[in-house]
């Protein structure tokens, strides 16, 4: 798997299929040491059909050249590890091609060309179908959390109304606040993979495959995103807390009418007396 050699008619093409799934918030790595382990970070190995199988622990499973039948099987293996399982799992396929006179090519609408199937390639490519499926679930995130804060600031900008829920806000902000985590923390865009410091001529095919799936740009989308709608529930629940305050402030007043005028009354009976 480390080269397609030649024929005597030229170049050797094959091809494979490299599918890129999010199963949840998490894959639990530990303990699943093999013989085979290509890579320890992230988790990588064979298997024995001559696939490739690389784990992220931020939820993402990158299978390459496995059959269906293989990638059942795996999956099925993998479920007790998953946290927090994703009810809609998002998946970005490529087919690749070695071409053994050629360049790696990342042409769009194209197969993946790669000069050959070393670990190290493979492990670039994973790298980022594993990026841009983690920015797929978490766009797909930010979105529904949109669904439900665009009524609500639409219900303030026509009508004045602020939401009762309190909590149901705060919830709003705090799923943003998750997203914005695993973004910066476990997924880390912006970070290349580790195989690059052994092999720096490979920076050229990750650069590629970065702005093919355009990992920077969305990456700066989302956090966008998510900057409105922490803003925008923040207003919202400050807005609450003032509404909030100001009832407060009045039913207190209110008290102190109510006893003043007890007091006077208490006073007017003792007069009349």
């Amino acid at each position: 798997m480390t080269g397609v050699p030649e024929s005597a008619d030229g170049p050797r093409k094959s091809g494979m299929i490299c599918r890129a799934l999010s199963l949840g918030d998490r894959i639990d790595v530990a303990g699943l040491e093999r013989s085979d382990t290509i890579s320890g970070s992230p988790f990588a190995f064979r298997t024995r059909e001559n696939g490739f199988v690389v784990l992220f622990r931020y939820g993402v499973a990158v299978l390459i050249g496995l059959s269906p039948a293989e990638e059942d099987d795996l999956l099925r293996t993998l479920s007790a590890r998953v946290e927090s399982p994703s009810n809609r799992r998002e998946d970005e396929v490529v087919s690749i091609e070695v071409r053994t006179d050629l360049e790696d090519q990342v042409l769009p609408g194209e197969p993946l060309r790669l000069r050959d199937l070393s670990p190290e390639r493979l492990l670039v490519v994973a790298d980022v179908l594993g990026k841009s499926v983690a920015l797929a679930h978490d766009e797909r995130e930010i979105g529904s959390v949109f669904d439900v804060i665009d009524p609500l600031a639409r219900d303030l900008a026509g009508e004045g109304r602020l939401p009762a829920d309190r909590k149901k806000v705060l919830k709003l902000i705090g799923e943003a606040l998750l997203v914005g985590h695993r973004m910066s923390g476990r997924v880390a865009i912006a970070d290349k993979p580790d195989v690059l410091w052994d092999r720096p001529d490979l920076e050229r095919l990750h650069a590629r495959l970065a702005d093919e799936y355009e990992l920077q740009d969305r990456a700066q989308t989302l956090s966008r995103k998510l900057r409105v709608v922490q803003d925008t529930a923040r207003a919202l629940t400050d807005l609450i807390d003032a509404q909030r305050s100001l009832r407060l402030e009045a039913t207190i007043v209110l008290l102190i009418i109510f006893e003043i005028l007890i007091t006077f009354f208490e006073r007017f009976e003792k007069a009349g007396l």
